[in-house]
Protein backbone atom coordinates (compact mmCIF):
# COMPACT_ATOMS: atom_id res chain seq x y z
CA UNK A 1 0.00 0.00 0.00
CA UNK A 2 1.38 3.51 -1.00
CA UNK A 3 -0.15 5.87 0.84
CA UNK A 4 2.42 8.81 -0.39
CA UNK A 5 0.49 8.40 -4.15
CA UNK A 6 -2.84 9.98 -1.99
CA UNK A 7 -1.43 12.67 -1.15
CA UNK A 8 0.22 13.90 -4.75
CA UNK A 9 -0.24 17.50 -5.67
CA UNK A 10 0.91 19.74 -7.73
CA UNK A 11 2.01 18.84 -11.52
CA UNK A 12 4.25 16.23 -11.83
CA UNK A 13 6.95 18.22 -13.34
CA UNK A 14 7.37 20.20 -10.52
CA UNK A 15 7.35 17.25 -8.81
CA UNK A 16 9.77 15.46 -10.70
CA UNK A 17 11.93 18.72 -10.77
CA UNK A 18 12.25 19.06 -7.15
CA UNK A 19 10.13 22.11 -6.95
CA UNK A 20 9.93 23.49 -3.52
CA UNK A 21 5.92 25.10 -3.72
CA UNK A 22 5.48 27.78 -1.16
CA UNK A 23 1.77 26.98 0.08
CA UNK A 24 1.40 29.56 3.17
CA UNK A 25 3.55 32.56 3.67
CA UNK A 26 2.86 34.43 6.26
CA UNK A 27 4.78 38.19 7.55
CA UNK A 28 4.19 40.13 10.72
CA UNK A 29 0.74 38.62 11.25
CA UNK A 30 -1.30 40.05 14.15
CA UNK A 31 -4.26 37.92 15.32
CA UNK A 32 -6.50 37.76 18.17
CA UNK A 33 -10.28 38.26 19.31
CA UNK A 34 -12.11 41.80 18.77
CA UNK A 35 -9.60 44.72 19.48
CA UNK A 36 -7.20 42.21 21.68
CA UNK A 37 -4.07 40.77 20.05
CA UNK A 38 -2.84 37.53 20.86
CA UNK A 39 -0.29 36.77 18.26
CA UNK A 40 2.48 39.51 17.21
CA UNK A 41 4.97 39.57 14.62
CA UNK A 42 4.34 35.96 13.21
CA UNK A 43 6.38 34.94 10.53
CA UNK A 44 5.72 31.68 8.99
CA UNK A 45 6.38 29.70 5.80
CA UNK A 46 4.64 26.10 4.93
CA UNK A 47 6.29 24.48 2.49
CA UNK A 48 4.70 21.26 -0.09
CA UNK A 49 5.37 17.87 1.46
CA UNK A 50 6.57 19.58 5.04
CA UNK A 51 5.26 19.39 8.29
CA UNK A 52 5.86 22.56 10.69
CA UNK A 53 4.45 21.99 14.23
CA UNK A 54 3.80 25.02 16.54
CA UNK A 55 4.44 23.88 20.18
CA UNK A 56 3.80 25.84 23.46
CA UNK A 57 2.24 26.20 26.68
CA UNK A 58 -1.74 26.92 26.33
CA UNK A 59 -2.75 30.73 25.89
CA UNK A 60 0.80 30.92 23.71
CA UNK A 61 -1.49 31.73 20.48
CA UNK A 62 -1.38 27.83 18.64
CA UNK A 63 -4.73 27.63 17.86
CA UNK A 64 -5.31 31.79 17.18
CA UNK A 65 -2.50 31.28 14.29
CA UNK A 66 -4.52 28.05 12.79
CA UNK A 67 -7.70 29.85 13.19
CA UNK A 68 -6.43 32.98 11.21
CA UNK A 69 -4.65 31.21 8.47
CA UNK A 70 -7.59 28.98 7.92
CA UNK A 71 -10.13 32.20 7.40
CA UNK A 72 -11.80 31.37 10.78
CA UNK A 73 -10.41 34.58 12.49
CA UNK A 74 -10.09 37.75 10.28
CA UNK A 75 -6.35 38.62 10.80
CA UNK A 76 -5.28 42.19 12.78
CA UNK A 77 -2.66 42.97 10.84
CA UNK A 78 0.62 41.57 8.71
CA UNK A 79 0.26 39.50 5.05
CA UNK A 80 -0.62 36.27 4.49
CA UNK A 81 -0.91 34.90 1.32
CA UNK A 82 -2.59 30.86 1.16
CA UNK A 83 -2.22 29.00 -2.54
CA UNK A 84 -0.14 31.64 -3.71
CA UNK A 85 -2.46 34.98 -3.51
CA UNK A 86 -3.13 37.13 -0.86
CA UNK A 87 -6.94 37.21 0.14
CA UNK A 88 -9.58 37.60 2.77
CA UNK A 89 -11.22 34.62 1.58
CA UNK A 90 -12.99 32.89 4.97
CA UNK A 91 -12.98 29.16 5.86
CA UNK A 92 -15.49 27.73 3.18
CA UNK A 93 -13.74 29.15 0.78
CA UNK A 94 -10.07 28.21 1.59
CA UNK A 95 -11.38 24.67 1.73
CA UNK A 96 -12.58 24.54 -1.29
CA UNK A 97 -9.57 25.68 -2.70
CA UNK A 98 -7.97 22.74 -0.67
CA UNK A 99 -7.38 22.90 2.88
CA UNK A 100 -8.36 20.61 5.48
CA UNK A 101 -8.94 21.66 9.03
CA UNK A 102 -8.96 18.94 12.21
CA UNK A 103 -9.91 21.36 14.91
CA UNK A 104 -8.79 20.13 18.83
CA UNK A 105 -12.38 19.23 19.64
CA UNK A 106 -14.41 15.94 17.91
CA UNK A 107 -15.76 16.89 15.16
CA UNK A 108 -17.43 13.85 13.96
CA UNK A 109 -21.51 13.95 13.58
CA UNK A 110 -22.31 11.57 16.24
CA UNK A 111 -25.48 10.72 15.38
CA UNK A 112 -24.48 9.70 11.80
CA UNK A 113 -22.89 6.83 10.89
CA UNK A 114 -19.33 6.24 10.10
CA UNK A 115 -20.07 5.69 6.42
CA UNK A 116 -22.51 8.98 6.59
CA UNK A 117 -19.48 10.74 8.14
CA UNK A 118 -17.17 9.52 5.11
CA UNK A 119 -20.01 10.78 2.52
CA UNK A 120 -20.74 14.21 4.44
CA UNK A 121 -16.64 14.75 3.74
CA UNK A 122 -16.69 14.38 0.05
CA UNK A 123 -13.82 12.60 -0.24
CA UNK A 124 -12.79 8.65 -1.38
CA UNK A 125 -14.03 6.32 0.72
CA UNK A 126 -11.50 3.87 -0.37
CA UNK A 127 -8.69 5.96 0.87
CA UNK A 128 -9.98 6.71 4.10
CA UNK A 129 -10.42 2.38 4.93
CA UNK A 130 -6.88 2.45 3.47
CA UNK A 131 -5.49 4.76 6.05
CA UNK A 132 -7.67 3.38 9.13
CA UNK A 133 -9.00 -0.13 7.88
CA UNK A 134 -10.44 -0.45 11.86
CA UNK A 135 -13.28 2.08 10.13
CA UNK A 136 -14.84 -0.60 8.09
CA UNK A 137 -15.62 -2.84 10.90
CA UNK A 138 -17.34 0.58 12.06
CA UNK A 139 -19.24 1.44 8.77
CA UNK A 140 -22.60 1.13 9.84
CA UNK A 141 -22.25 2.45 13.80
CA UNK A 142 -22.99 5.95 14.97
CA UNK A 143 -20.13 7.75 15.23
CA UNK A 144 -20.58 8.81 18.93
CA UNK A 145 -20.24 4.87 19.82
CA UNK A 146 -16.44 4.71 18.34
CA UNK A 147 -13.98 5.33 21.28
CA UNK A 148 -11.99 8.66 21.32
CA UNK A 149 -9.11 7.48 19.21
CA UNK A 150 -11.25 5.78 16.36
CA UNK A 151 -13.34 9.01 16.53
CA UNK A 152 -10.07 11.24 15.67
CA UNK A 153 -9.39 8.40 12.87
CA UNK A 154 -12.31 9.12 11.50
CA UNK A 155 -11.95 12.80 11.25
CA UNK A 156 -8.48 12.50 10.10
CA UNK A 157 -9.54 9.76 7.79
CA UNK A 158 -12.07 12.17 6.44
CA UNK A 159 -10.16 15.06 5.87
CA UNK A 160 -6.98 13.07 3.80
CA UNK A 161 -9.47 11.48 1.90
CA UNK A 162 -10.14 14.90 0.28
CA UNK A 163 -6.60 15.34 -1.02
CA UNK A 164 -6.08 19.06 0.32
CA UNK A 165 -3.28 20.35 -0.46
CA UNK A 166 -3.12 21.73 3.03
CA UNK A 167 -3.78 20.02 6.45
CA UNK A 168 -4.41 22.23 9.82
CA UNK A 169 -3.56 19.97 12.80
CA UNK A 170 -5.06 21.03 15.99
CA UNK A 171 -4.51 19.08 19.36
CA UNK A 172 -5.09 15.82 17.36
CA UNK A 173 -4.05 13.15 20.15
CA UNK A 174 -5.72 14.75 23.04
CA UNK A 175 -6.18 12.28 25.59
CA UNK A 176 -5.45 9.05 23.95
CA UNK A 177 -3.28 6.15 24.11
CA UNK A 178 0.23 6.92 22.98
CA UNK A 179 0.01 3.94 20.60
CA UNK A 180 -3.45 5.59 19.08
CA UNK A 181 -1.33 8.80 18.80
CA UNK A 182 1.81 6.88 17.10
CA UNK A 183 -1.12 5.68 14.35
CA UNK A 184 -2.43 9.16 13.59
CA UNK A 185 1.03 11.23 13.65
CA UNK A 186 1.94 8.31 11.17
CA UNK A 187 -0.82 8.53 8.74
CA UNK A 188 -0.08 12.84 8.83
CA UNK A 189 3.36 11.96 7.67
CA UNK A 190 2.38 10.05 5.02
CA UNK A 191 0.23 12.77 4.20
CA UNK A 192 3.53 15.10 3.64
CA UNK A 193 5.58 12.48 2.24
CA UNK A 194 2.94 12.91 -0.72
CA UNK A 195 3.54 16.57 -0.81
CA UNK A 196 0.39 17.87 1.59
CA UNK A 197 1.70 20.94 3.21
CA UNK A 198 0.88 20.34 7.20
CA UNK A 199 1.07 22.63 9.86
CA UNK A 200 0.48 21.02 13.34
CA UNK A 201 -0.63 21.96 17.05
CA UNK A 202 0.54 19.25 19.04
CA UNK A 203 2.01 18.53 22.89
CA UNK A 204 3.17 15.70 22.35
CA UNK A 205 6.73 17.13 21.83
CA UNK A 206 9.06 13.91 21.44
CA UNK A 207 6.76 12.28 18.89
CA UNK A 208 6.04 15.42 17.05
CA UNK A 209 10.01 16.19 16.85
CA UNK A 210 10.20 12.69 15.53
CA UNK A 211 7.82 13.71 12.29
CA UNK A 212 8.02 17.30 11.90
CA UNK A 213 10.69 18.89 9.33
CA UNK A 214 10.68 22.75 10.64
CA UNK A 215 9.34 23.42 14.31
CA UNK A 216 8.55 26.70 15.54
CA UNK A 217 7.95 27.50 19.56
CA UNK A 218 5.46 30.40 20.78
CA UNK A 219 5.18 31.77 24.42
CA UNK A 220 2.73 34.88 24.88
CA UNK A 221 2.11 35.62 21.29
CA UNK A 222 5.48 35.17 20.17
CA UNK A 223 7.83 32.37 18.57
CA UNK A 224 10.78 32.49 21.05
CA UNK A 225 12.68 29.50 19.43
CA UNK A 226 12.04 27.97 15.85
CA UNK A 227 14.50 25.59 13.62
CA UNK A 228 14.53 21.93 11.85
CA UNK A 229 13.13 19.27 14.13
CA UNK A 230 16.73 17.75 14.41
CA UNK A 231 17.71 20.93 15.95
CA UNK A 232 15.45 21.33 18.20
CA UNK A 233 15.45 17.63 19.18
CA UNK A 234 19.19 18.14 20.45
CA UNK A 235 17.87 21.32 22.74
CA UNK A 236 14.97 19.39 24.05
CA UNK A 237 15.37 19.77 27.72
CA UNK A 238 15.82 23.06 26.96
CA UNK A 239 12.24 23.52 25.16
CA UNK A 240 10.38 21.45 27.49
CA UNK A 241 12.21 23.25 30.77
CA UNK A 242 11.75 26.95 29.23
CA UNK A 243 9.07 26.75 27.26
CA UNK A 244 6.35 24.51 28.03
CA UNK A 245 4.53 24.69 30.86
CA UNK A 246 4.60 22.03 33.54
CA UNK A 247 2.29 19.46 33.27
CA UNK A 248 1.90 20.12 29.61
CA UNK A 249 4.77 18.44 27.74
CA UNK A 250 4.12 14.60 26.88
CA UNK A 251 6.53 12.46 26.05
Amino acid sequence: MNRKAWFSTGSSREREAGAVTTLIDVRDLRAGYGAVPVVRGLNLELRAGEIVALLGPNGAGKTTTLLTLAGELPAQGGEVSFLGSASADGLHRRARRGLAFVTEERSVFMQLTVAENLKVGRGDRTRALELFPELGRRLGLPAGQLSGGEQQMLTLARALSRQPRVLFVDELSLGLAPIVVDRLLEAVRAAADGGVGVLLVEQHVSKVLGIADRVLVMSRGTVDMQGSAAELRARLAEVESSYLADGEVRS
